[in-house]
């Protein structure tokens, strides 16, 4: 019988043609084996060839990354590296530490070296921009070396300046499951923790920090926490243990301590020592723009807005936050500048939109603007941080917008502390007093005024309002 070829290539074609059914199963199985063998053959080499495309692609992809990595690096370099502006003592420290890491290739410790300098000098300068030289000694220490302990903890400080709260806390952690007694990491611990609203742990990282090395840093933060939780006397006793332990080396850390203990007495009223405080910061550290604006909030208190203006013009030049340039538009406009309160105000809207959302939200809810914005701003805002402060904006935003029982609740929050701040406690009372509770919300708001009766010019001012008809006119200012 002839071989028949025809069928075979329509029936590979054609499976289940009814041409097929007349062979026998000898004459076509060598065929179907052979076909069967080359299919295999071909399945086989494509396989190898879409993996030997996915290897490739994969190499292509990592030297993309590499070489991406290796261009951050060259960046964060150039940033680490780059002249500081000025010619202090931190300028020099900075330009002596870039010079040894220009001549050599440096170790993480360098790195870590020249970002904790570049932290002191946005401190003491006001410049919150450098925080980004700092972490880019951050980043190429840890591309050196990724667990170094050093480099971690100045990541964690630039995390924390940038309120990246979560990672800040999980980079301390990160070094404190290594090292229980870091203290830098306690620090980094313990302020994360305080702006995420986890008040205890706050506290229990600053008692290990004071236990384990007691000094100008761990003596302030249990200080703060101290007032947080309404004891005005305790947290002077420790502000001056603080002060006592302070090094003229690190005149910013000396200064930052004396401004919040002035701060103490602001809140207190007692506009006197605020004062002397604010200048003793000064004294550490020239034009101090925390002191410089602390002064003006005094000024204020007394009616010496001319001062005040000055003061926060300097204030403003060092370290242009919408804190600050909130002070100046009230400063401006008690002083009879109304375009230049606009200016100052306009520099609010502008800073906070960029880096403040909380101070915005507050500013907008106290001056009764852009109320939608403010309630947006302010839950933005509690988000990712649930301190009291943010739990008072909420407040306040959601009390202009009408919202009133949840602004009730956010208050409640607010005041769980104990903290005695008169902004907290008129807040508080108003909104009692739009509740019904009339009785409760005007006690809250004369506690207010006892307290620090020029506590803003806005709420303050509010406050008075709410209790004229029932007290007198207010004494001088103290």
């Amino acid at each position: 019988m002839p071989r028949r070829t025809g069928c075979l290539f329509a029936c590979l074609a054609l499976s289940g043609s009814s041409g097929c059914a007349e062979r026998s199963r000898g004459e076509v199985a060598p065929a179907e084996r052979a076909a069967a063998a080359h299919a295999s053959a071909e399945r086989a080499a494509a396989a190898h060839a879409s993996a030997e495309r996915a290897a490739a692609a994969h190499a292509s992809a990592e030297r993309a990354a590499a070489a991406h990595a290796s261009a951050g690096l060259d960046a964060a370099r150039r940033l680490a590296l780059a002249a500081p502006t000025g010619a202090g003592a931190l300028d020099r420290e900075i330009q002596a530490l870039s010079r040894r890491l220009e001549r050599a290739p440096g170790g993480p410790d360098l790195w870590s070296a020249l970002g904790h300098a570049w932290i002191r000098k946005a401190r003491a300068s006001g410049d919150p921009s450098l925080y980004r030289n700092a972490g880019a000694c951050a980043d190429v220490a840890l591309a050196l070396a990724e667990d170094h302990r050093a480099a971690l903890n100045l990541r964690g400080l630039v995390l924390l300046h940038d309120q990246r709260l979560a990672e800040a806390r999980d980079a301390a952690e990160q070094v404190l499951s290594r090292d229980g007694g870091d203290v830098v990491a306690l620090g980094t611990l313990s302020d994360a923790s305080l702006e995420l609203g986890l008040f205890q742990a706050a506290a229990e990282a600053a008692q290990r920090m004071v236990d384990l090395r007691p000094g100008l840093p761990s003596y302030a933060r249990a200080a703060r926490l101290r007032w947080l939780q309404g004891d005005a006397a305790g947290a002077r006793q420790l502000f001056h243990l603080a002060r006592r332990a302070g090094h003229p080396r690190e005149p910013e850390a000396l200064a930052w301590a004396l401004a919040q203990a002035a701060m103490v007495s602001w809140h207190e009223g007692d506009y006197e020592a605020a004062d002397r405080g604010f200048a003793q910061a000064l004294a550490a550290q020239g034009e101090y723009a925390p002191a410089l604006a602390g002064r003006a909030r005094v000024a204020l208190a007394r009616g010496a807005w001319g001062r005040a203006v000055e003061l926060l013009e300097r204030a403003s030049r060092r370290s242009p936050d919408a804190e600050i340039a909130w002070l100046l538009g009230d400063a401006r406009a008690a002083a009879g500048d109304p375009a230049g309160a606009a200016e100052a105000y306009a520099s609010v809207v502008a800073s906070g939109r960029r880096a403040d959302r909380r101070t915005l939200a507050l500013y907008y809810a106290t001056k009764g603007l852009e109320r939608d914005e403010a309630v947006r701003l302010a839950a933005a805002e509690r988000a990712v941080r649930g301190d009291i402060y943010t739990e008072d904006a909420c407040a306040w935003a959601l009390y202009r917008a009408g919202e009133l029982t949840e602004a009730r609740a956010a208050s409640d929050r607010a005041l769980a502390l104990g903290t005695r701040d008169a902004r907290l406690l008129y807040h508080a009372g108003a909104i009692r007093i739009a509740l019904g509770d009339r009785k409760e919300g005007e006690r809250l708001v004369r506690a207010a005024l006892d307290l620090n009766p020029r506590f803003d010019m806005t709420g303050a001012a509010e406050a008075e309002r709410i209790l004229a008809r029932r007290r007198g006119p207010r004494g001088p200012a103290r």
